[in-house]
């Protein structure tokens, strides 16, 4: 069955869109920019993304906001790397490194047995820099003020973790596990288990329940629909209104923005990632 298009879609009667959500963006950028584009009268997403990761995210418009819940419980699938001997607040590269451990000296045999210790129903503590309340507050809000966040465990399901390479200090994994699982968490305990400590430093979501990340389409694509300016009078069009650019929530990503300084910007269109402009966000 080949791919429905885009220009096919009914969003303002009701889509579920599939898209693949750029590095650094936040879920809310890309509801932002999508309801920008397509104009919908609803809209929302089902399940986010942290904007270190990438992969799948799925949007939905019209009557099928309906079935956003539904779609956010469904199990999900994740690609990624942990490395191994180094630590971070935000267990990833959110946050520098805070404390390095040895991690040479431990085997293959001895990483996969501890990663079958998180097979099936494991009790979890989501990480600081998260978007968990506590007291009313988001818990990274409270994180990026330095202030503590007691956070509590809750129960998770981890169906398959494997790993896919080991080259020391990094290793590469997939996971498939229920909602409400962090895989930020999953790297921390990983080493704390390992005795050397370990962080996230990429994630891809590649499923959430039968919606795949090989049927998703990116921003650019959803961008493209957008209707055409109207013309003005002498067929010209008319000037764009010059509006005061607001600085885009980057969920705090000072850090990460000043380590990628010297390298391409990952920050999507009219999104550019500073460090001057990153602000937090949900």
């Amino acid at each position: 069955m080949s791919k429905k298009a885009l220009a096919d879609f009914d969003f303002e009667a009701g889509e579920v869109l599939l898209l693949d959500k750029p590095l650094t963006w936040t879920s809310f950028d890309v509801v932002r920019k999508v309801k920008n584009t397509l104009r919908p009268r609803k809209i929302g997403h089902a399940g986010t993304l942290d904007p270190l990761a990438t992969g799948l995210l799925i949007l939905c418009t019209g009557k099928k906001t309906k079935e956003i819940d539904q779609i956010q419980a469904q199990e999900k699938e994740y690609e990624g790397t942990f490395r191994l001997g180094q630590t971070t607040p935000s267990f990833d590269l959110e946050t520098p490194v805070d404390a390095e451990q040895p991690y040479a000296h431990l085997t293959e045999a001895q990483i996969q047995a501890a990663v079958a210790t998180f097979l099936g129903k494991i009790e979890q503590i989501p990480p600081v820099f998260s978007a968990v309340k506590v007291d009313g507050q988001r818990a990274y809000e409270l994180a990026r003020k330095g202030e503590q966040a007691e956070i509590k465990a809750k129960t998770v399901e981890i169906k398959v973790f494997e790993l896919t390479r080991i080259v020391l200090p990094d290793i590469d994994f997939r996971v498939v596990c229920s909602k409400g699982t962090y895989i930020r968490s999953l790297a921390r305990d990983l080493g704390v288990a390992l005795g050397c400590g370990a962080h996230l430093t990429r994630l891809v979501r590649t499923r959430i329940g039968e919606y795949r990340l090989a049927d998703a389409w990116t921003v650019a694509e959803v961008q493209a629909l957008r209707p055409p300016r109207p013309e003005a009078a002498d067929g010209a069009a008319p000037p764009r209104q010059r509006r005061e650019r607001l600085k885009p929530a980057r969920a705090g990503l000072d850090f990460y923005a000043t380590q990628q300084a010297d390298r391409a910007p990952a920050a999507g269109p009219d999104l550019p990632l500073h460090p001057e402009e990153a602000t937090p966000s949900a």
